[in-house]
């Protein structure tokens, strides 16, 4: 079945969208300093890239066959749930490597950066402390 011309607009925008965001994502990684900064572009580009990829085949053959397809529904939940998360062990991970705690800025409370230690690291180091005294 050929599909109207205002149906094949809603697609191509979809595909347009994504392939700007595709670009602008390959974009970032090339050019963005360091990669604490060069890990937000590909995040964008999976998330609403290929995201708007997957929701134009969806809207496609919605309309071309008359059936709703489950697959890329549950594909693109899966790659907006999952993007960010990958994107937060990564920069915990490139943060425990790549940086010094000595080096990290103040929290400007009593309180480290979560990254660095845990509520029981600080349980062990304060029971350290109050044994030396």
């Amino acid at each position: 079945m050929d599909m109207e011309l205002w149906q094949e607009i809603i697609v191509a925008a979809f595909l347009v969208i994504a392939g700007v965001f595709g670009f602008v994502g390959s974009y970032g990684l090339i050019k963005l300093p360091d990669p604490m900064t060069r890990l937000h572009a590909p995040t964008k580009t999976t998330t609403l890239g290929v995201g708007g990829v997957l929701i134009a085949s969806m809207i496609y053959f919605l309309f071309s066959d008359a059936k709703f397809s489950f697959h890329e529904l549950m594909i693109t939940l899966f790659l907006f749930l999952t993007a960010p998360i990958t994107a937060h062990f990564i920069a915990k991970a490139n943060l425990h490597t790549s940086v010094k705690r000595e080096d990290v800025s103040p929290t400007g409370s009593d309180r480290p950066w979560a990254g660095f230690e845990s509520d029981e690291d600080r349980r062990i180091a304060e029971a350290k402390s109050d044994i030396d005294e």
